[in-house]
């Protein structure tokens, strides 16, 4: 099952430079949808039932700041205790480059 996952997230990640692009897949026990605006911010949800039959969901938001998860019954809050509403902060580094600006 989360191989099937993994492998419509690198599908998405084919479709990513293209502006205006939807990604819409729909299975038994998986949905992916995605949509990329033509500024290349991309918004997107996906879900997916486990094998005791709990629906996983996920909304997710992916821009300069970086990808961010909005909404999540899987992952309501980090380690740390912030709560996935898209105000997590970059996963990028400090060290890193910024060359996109």
């Amino acid at each position: 099952m989360q191989v099937v996952v993994l492998l419509l997230v690198a599908a998405a990640a084919l479709v990513t430079g293209l502006p205006g692009t939807t990604l819409n897949v729909k299975l038994d026990d998986i949905f992916h949808d995605q949509d990329i605006t033509e500024d290349n911010v991309i918004t997107g949800s996906y879900y997916w039932m486990s094998p005791a039959g709990t629906k996983f969901f996920f909304k997710y938001v992916a821009d300069d700041d970086g990808f961010r998860i909005v909404e999540s019954n899987a992952v309501p809050v980090s380690a740390s205790g912030v709560k996935a509403d898209g105000s997590q902060g970059s996963f990028v580094s400090g060290e890193e480059v910024d060359d996109r600006k």
